[in-house]
């Protein structure tokens, strides 16, 4: 196996191994927000396919194995990020910066956007690095904040 994943957009046939990637990725989540139904963990392979016709994807792969992915969508001259997610034994090896980093050259558009939730430290801590800054925060329900980032890109490449 290549010790760097190879990026790629991600094929909609592949989405079943996405949404496992997804769960098992957003395990250690729930764990931190004691909470097993999060969106992530709860959504089904139809909703996923309904997600994916509206946005694209882009796979992290080592060999066959899909290791990362991040959802992304451009609305209102916004490039919106969702769902970056590392297979939970390879997180902290880069693969999340990487992804991020690709998803932001791919785009011609001035800004990005993404949340997280506020006991999320490591994923804030993440976005900081590649200099996402605090926007806004919002309470999702009692116990859960989502905190919102921002991110001034080139633009206009």
């Amino acid at each position: 196996m290549p010790s760097l994943p190879t990026l790629r957009p991600l094929d909609v046939a592949e989405s079943g191994e996405l949404l496992t990637l997804q769960r098992a990725a957003y395990v250690t989540e729930a764990q931190l927000y004691g909470d097993v139904r999060l969106p992530a963990l709860v959504q089904t392979l139809p909703e996923l396919l309904t997600e994916l016709t509206a946005a694209g994807c882009l796979g992290a792969w080592l060999g066959s194995r899909l290791v990362g992915a991040v959802r992304v969508c451009e609305d209102d001259g916004v490039l919106h990020i969702g769902r970056l997610v590392v297979a939970p034994d390879l997180q902290g090896q880069g693969i999340g910066s990487r992804l991020l980093a690709a998803a932001e050259a791919a785009t011609r558009l001035p800004r990005a956007t993404l949340f997280t939730g506020a006991r999320s430290t490591g994923n804030l801590r993440l976005y900081a690095r590649c200099g996402y800054v605090e926007s806004a925060r919002e309470e999702l329900r009692p116990g859960i904040q989502l905190v919102h980032l921002v991110k001034q890109l080139a633009g206009t490449r």
